[in-house]
């Protein structure tokens, strides 16, 4: 498979947190940076996500906010 996205980052994965519709998968892609991502139920089944395995985080945004406290 071919994607248009730059931000592809392989990883493992650390944790997945179940929820009713939602999961939370945590992926280690190594120097101490974990990126989280919920995603649904469904779409962890059916990419067969599993502590351990490997998988990417794939980013594409057309825009990016940055923040400062008052």
């Amino acid at each position: 498979m071919k994607l248009s996205a730059r931000n592809q980052l392989k990883g493992t994965v650390l944790s997945i947190e179940e929820g009713a519709v939602n999961g939370i998968v945590k992926l280690d892609i190594g120097g101490g940076n974990v990126i989280t991502s919920t995603i649904s139920m469904a779409a962890i089944r059916e990419l067969g996500l599993r502590v351990g395995g490997t998988a990417y985080a794939v980013i594409k945004a057309t825009s990016v906010m940055m923040a400062v406290d008052d």
